[in-house]
């Protein structure tokens, strides 16, 4: 698909000057123990075994930890330099990750099960290291389709029921997140996204451009693009992803399993100093501001501060004139809570891929889960980070449509489903 955003990226000592600013504007919010600035990583065995690292980023709100463990100099305490590589697509991201060019990157779950079963590209090994944030994504419809009355799940199906036609949608990867919040929507209103619509990829920055002229009636992605089309008079947010199911893991920090394996300190030392970014975020008003306002820039998301500012606050419109306030909008830490590697939560998403016809067999849920999330690694890095960490490594969840996902029986909870490919 023809790219119809052009992202300028500004030179490189604008960048390094923002990068001055910040950290000085921040660094009295930081409160650093002297025991974790002289800890760890800084010598002998426990040294980072690479200290300047590539990390891929597409531009969404959700990738700021990454950018802020960078601008504001928390890599360093941990022995690191982050680099953050912004990347136009999630195939991308993907391919630079697997070929070395980058070496850690800002993925979709459900991306990395993907790649490491060979679904839709090369079977690589891939090793979660993190969940990066939960909530935040959302469901958008175009205001054609809203004029006509589908400004939810219910409308949409009956409007495509009585107004027959090829009915358009776009998720970020098939793999991907999106495409299973997208297609648990609608097939929780009785739409089989397989058989009663057509369902296309389109990079996350590029969604606002191809619904203005025409090419999807709706999409699934991460913000700020839901908010964007509000704000550009095409769209209506018609769910949001928290709707869906209530703090889902979303974005993870992602490496291949030989990376991991070969410079496990390094994992440790970026997986902390993300940890300690995304805590920072979430500490309150002003610093959630701040990061608005860094990854609003060209050189990230490439948008308007007021994109980003509002749902991240969890200030939310639908265009249409409802406006509320969302308790469970995206968090990057929430005392830690967000950022473990359930086992369970990989493992739904390969329930999905399987009812979704990505999957021809039940895999072993249970081990694949155990080869990619980085349990020990995370654990590690969250001692060194002082970050809360749960007694499970599974857990509970109640779904839009009342079906309850606790990782128990997988292969059942996947062939349960009545809509399905």
């Amino acid at each position: 698909m023809t790219d119809l955003i052009s992202t300028p990226v500004p030179s490189a000592s604008s960048v390094l000057s923002r990068r001055t600013v910040l950290q000085s504007a921040v660094a009295s919010a930081l409160v650093i123990s002297p025991a974790l600035r002289s800890m760890a990583y800084a010598a002998g065995s426990d040294a980072p075994e690479k200290t300047e690292v590539k990390v891929g980023f597409i531009p969404l709100t959700d990738c700021a930890s990454i950018v802020m463990a960078s601008v504001l100099g928390i890599d360093k305490k941990y022995g690191v330099k982050i680099i953050p590589t912004k990347e136009s697509s999630w195939a991308s991201v993907r391919d630079k990750l697997i070929s070395g060019e980058n070496d850690f990157t800002h993925l979709l779950m459900g991306m990395a099960y993907g790649s490491h079963l060979g679904i839709g590209g090369a079977k690589k090994d891939m090793a979660v290291l993190m969940t990066l944030n939960q909530n935040g994504q959302a469901i958008t419809l175009s205001k054609k389709l809203a004029d006509k009355g589908a400004v939810d799940g219910a409308s949409l199906a009956k409007l495509m029921a009585s107004e027959k036609r090829e009915y358009t949608f776009a998720q970020t990867f098939p793999t991907g997140t999106h495409a299973m919040w997208l297609y648990y929507w609608m097939a929780a209103h009785g739409i089989n996204p397989m058989k009663d619509a057509k369902v296309i990829t389109v990079p996350p920055p590029q969604m606002v451009a191809n619904m203005r002229v025409g090419n999807m009636d709706g999409y699934c992605v991460g913000e700020p693009w839901n908010h964007r089309a509000i704000i550009d008079g095409i769209g209506i947010t018609a769910a949001t992803t928290q709707d869906i199911w209530k703090d889902h893991p979303e974005k993870v920090l992602a490496t291949t399993g030989d990376f991991a394996k070969k410079n496990p300190n390094t994992c440790r030392a970026v997986t902390a100093a993300i940890l300690e970014a995304g805590k920072w975020i979430d500490a309150g008003l002003q610093n959630k501001i701040k990061m608005a306002e860094t990854i609003a820039d060209k050189s990230y998301v490439n948008t308007s501060v007021d994109a980003i500012n509002q749902r991240i606050l969890g200030r939310y419109q639908n265009g249409l004139g409802k406006t509320w306030d969302d308790v469970n909008h995206m968090k990057f830490f929430n005392d830690g809570t967000v950022n473990f590697p359930y086992l369970s939560d990989g493992m739904w998403f390969l329930t999905q891929q399987k009812r979704w016809g990505l999957l021809k067999d039940h895999p072993d849920y249970l081990a694949v889960a155990k080869q990619i999330s980085q349990i020990d690694l995370y654990k590690d890095a969250a001692t060194a980070s002082k970050t809360p960490v749960p007694k499970d490594v599974m857990r509970t969840s109640k779904l839009m449509d009342g079906v309850v996902w606790d990782g128990k029986d997988p292969k059942k909870y996947a062939d349960s489903f009545k809509v399905k490919a």
